[in-house]
């Protein structure tokens, strides 16, 4: 078996006459816990959708050795799963209804769904702490609770790599935990690989184990939590200053924005 999740090769993108990405490189490793930060407009979320297919720059993307080209759109969903950021739009359906959906990449046109779709699901909103509230429409949730369905609705999928577009925006403090324990159990316990675009600095070095910055569409660093949490790092990326400490528990350096 390939030990590398994501091969990417001198990644550029152009839209609209604008350079979005700009010679990007980097291996992922399986198993990986990967953080995608930068400022405003970097290009993070545009770098994952370039990963899905959604977008189509120059340069060469492997995924599990292959490129990512020669994959069918459903190989690519049975490997690759999205969890985009919360927007409030409404989604007229329950938990359950929604959750099945994401077994579509399994399904062949006008098959109906078999025991072993409604086992997975199932295992999918047990493992999220979703199945209570399975039979609710999603509109009625919370964005904590709505954000584990979004994550139930990717496992099902069963792919082994997982791309999330900031899973903790707009969650309060509970969920944001919540929703760090789930990801942890699913990289520790189940294997698969994380690719999460944060904002949040300071949870990009307590979860992961490799962290990259993207500073107008280009690749700024490529390291370990440890080697970020540098002021001489951070002010290239943000120009900003930080103060650090230590987390009371787990040791992890805590970084806060200084007054200019």
């Amino acid at each position: 078996m390939n030990s590398t999740a994501l091969e990417i090769e001198d990644l550029f993108l152009f839209l609209n006459g604008k350079t979005i990405l700009q010679d990007i490189s980097l291996a992922i490793a399986q198993g990986e816990r990967l953080a995608i930060v930068g400022p405003n407009g970097a290009g993070k979320t545009t770098f994952l959708k370039c990963l899905l297919r959604l977008f189509h720059g120059s340069g060469s993307i492997k995924l599990l050795g292959r490129k990512i080209a020669d994959y069918s759109q459903k190989e690519l969903a049975r490997t690759l799963a999205y969890v985009p950021q919360l927007d409030g739009q409404s989604i007229p359906f329950t938990v359950k209804e929604f959750v099945l959906m994401g077994r579509y990449p399994h399904l062949s046109p006008f098959s109906i769904l078999s025991p072993e779709d409604y086992r997975i699901a199932d295992w999918a909103l047990a493992l999220t702490g979703t199945r209570p509230f399975m039979d609710r429409l999603l509109d009625t949730l919370s964005a904590g609770e709505r954000q584990k369905v979004l994550i139930a609705a990717s496992l099902v999928q069963e792919g082994s790599i997982l791309l999330l577009d900031e899973p903790m925006a707009f969650l309060d403090p509970r969920h944001q935990v919540d929703i760090q324990c789930l990801l942890d159990q699913l990289n520790r316990e189940h294997g698969i690989t994380l690719l999460t675009v944060t904002h949040d600095i300071n949870a990009a070095i307590a979860y992961s184990t490799r962290i990259i910055a993207l500073k107008e569409g280009t690749l700024v660093f490529n390291g370990t939590p440890e080697a970020f949490a540098d002021n001489r790092i951070l002010e290239i990326i943000y120009q900003q200053r930080f103060l650090f400490t230590h987390h009371p528990q787990t040791g992890h350096p805590i970084a806060i924005a200084q007054n200019q």
